[in-house]
């Protein structure tokens, strides 16, 4: 309960804080590329369900069907403003709708697609017991993965045999440990980490 209810005043704050930012953003990502502000992926959540996360689009329409991994910032397929606002995540920032609706929490496991989760062991599946969030460990440790991916001969390979166990691993870390000074903690490395 106190967890829930941290997640609805922060998402509901940060939102209302944010609102002027994300009305500039929108204006910039429609000026600069044709296709919608937002991108809604599936992802999936607690207990195996399916959810669209809220994102606001960097990629130009229809880009993700050239392939869900994002390799590097020289990626061909990122528009000028996306540039800008993967590097300070801030196109993570609609995930708060995400919070409030229920689909996610502000700290917990990144909310993985379908794809992947299919590769998932039965111990790796223990992050579906939790309600997915907009930072965890990994999110923190892998703030760079764009960039590691560019540099892989065969990206996909990468993640799915290196990054993906790893984060995985750092989830079941924090599925034994988590508490609410935990969380404390993980917000107070992600503000760190992107300024």
């Amino acid at each position: 309960m106190t967890k829930r209810l941290f997640d609805i005043l922060f998402a509901f704050f940060a939102l209302l804080i944010l609102l002027p930012f994300f009305v500039a953003i929108a204006v910039k990502i429609k000026l600069n590329s044709a296709g919608p502000i937002f991108y809604l992926q599936k992802r999936v959540g607690k207990n195996n369900k399916d959810f669209s996360i809220f994102k606001f689009r960097t990629m130009k329409q229809n880009a993700d069907k050239a392939g869900l991994l994002t390799v590097g910032m020289n990626d061909s397929r990122i528009t000028t403003v996306g540039i800008v606002l993967r590097k300070y995540k801030l196109d993570e920032l609609p995930q708060l709708l995400n919070v409030l609706i229920g689909d996610m929490s502000i700290v917990g496991p990144r909310p993985e697609v379908r794809k992947y989760v299919n590769m998932y062991n039965a111990e790796q599946l223990k992050v579906l017991t939790v309600k997915p969030g907009i930072t965890d460990y990994a999110s923190i440790l892998y703030s760079h993965e764009n960039e590691l991916l560019a540099k892989a001969a065969d990206p996909e390979k990468e993640y799915i045999e290196n990054i993906m166990p790893h984060k995985l691993q750092l989830n079941g870390e924090y599925i034994r440990t988590h508490n609410f000074l935990v969380d404390l903690k993980i917000i107070a490395k992600t503000v760190a980490k992107i300024f």
